[in-house]
């Protein structure tokens, strides 16, 4: 048992970080496993799994799998206190679940089944920040560490504390209502991402940008120029990154808009691309 424990990392870095390495390897080991199987599943491969359905033609979408299985893990963690491999390996569970669980984050978001669609996409970006964090984590840096430091003790410290607190809170505030969702969360385990993010200029379809700059032209057209020299270089990088690991999206967008946002962003990383998309009738396991 110890040598198993040992083995899993427990040694290396503590109970508590070994339980969260546990669990970002169950979350990215599981979509990983997700992502080929409803790739396989859409190209209809004959000696592979096809989709989970009742005799009414009801469709089970993992994410209930998911559920069922954070339920049943995290009660185990509430109930029987594990500690050593078993904690190891009941974090390893959580962490495939809330993989199943949030790789259809955005069919939840949009109650409609957007999985192979442009709106698809944000389950990528929310498995992808749970995996994140679970890796800042493991490497030891903690949330808001900018209070943690304050070596004082006191009414003084605590007043110093929750100061901190509040400032690295607004700024991670701030940059998400700027639009930029990644310095945000970064922000909140690392204070000077946030003084950057909340510095620079919005994006300009941000909310920040919508209330701030309307009557600035200059400024949003400022950031309308970051916007597109951003969306030249590493976001069309991105997007072939995700469609590599996760699959291209191949059905109409659910919504107008977004649609015509996505093929705007094709046109501008691929001017030779064709806006016509190839439907199929593949769905997700």
């Amino acid at each position: 048992m110890t040598l198993a424990v040992d083995a899993l990392g427990e040694g290396l870095l503590g109970p508590s970080q070994s339980a969260v390495a546990a669990f970002t390897i169950g979350l990215l080991l599981t979509f990983l496993f997700v992502r080929l199987n409803t790739r396989l599943i859409r190209a209809k491969v004959s000696w592979w799994f096809h989709d989970i359905e009742s005799e009414g033609g009801l469709h089970m979408h993992h994410m209930v799998i998911g559920v069922v299985l954070m339920v049943v893990a995290g009660l185990s963690l509430i109930a029987f206190l594990p500690q050593g491999l078993w904690l190891q390996l009941v974090a390893l569970a959580f962490g495939a679940g809330v993989a199943l669980t949030l790789d259809e984050f955005a069919l939840i978001l949009h109650l409609k089944d957007v999985y192979w669609t442009s709106e698809g996409r944000l389950s990528v970006d929310a498995v992808i920040v749970a995996v994140c964090v679970g890796l800042l984590l493991v490497l030891g840096v903690q949330p808001l560490g900018n209070a943690t430091s304050i070596g004082a003790t006191g009414i003084a410290a605590d007043v110093a504390i929750v100061i901190v607190i509040l400032v690295d809170l607004c700024l991670a505030v701030l940059c998400l209502l700027k639009g930029k969702l990644w310095t945000g969360l970064f922000a909140v385990f690392i204070p000077m991402v946030g003084w950057v993010g909340a510095i620079r200029v919005a994006r300009p379809r941000s909310p920040w940008a919508h209330r701030r700059y309307e009557d600035k032209p200059k400024k949003l057209a400022k950031a309308q120029r970051r916007e597109d020299r951003i969306n030249a270089t590493w976001r069309a990088w991105r997007e072939a990154f995700f469609d590599l690991i996760a699959g291209k999206p191949h059905l109409p967008s659910a919504t107008p808009v977004a649609d015509a946002a996505a093929d705007a962003q094709r046109v501008e990383t691929d001017p030779g691309s064709s806006s016509e998309e190839h439907d199929s009738h593949a769905r997700p396991a």
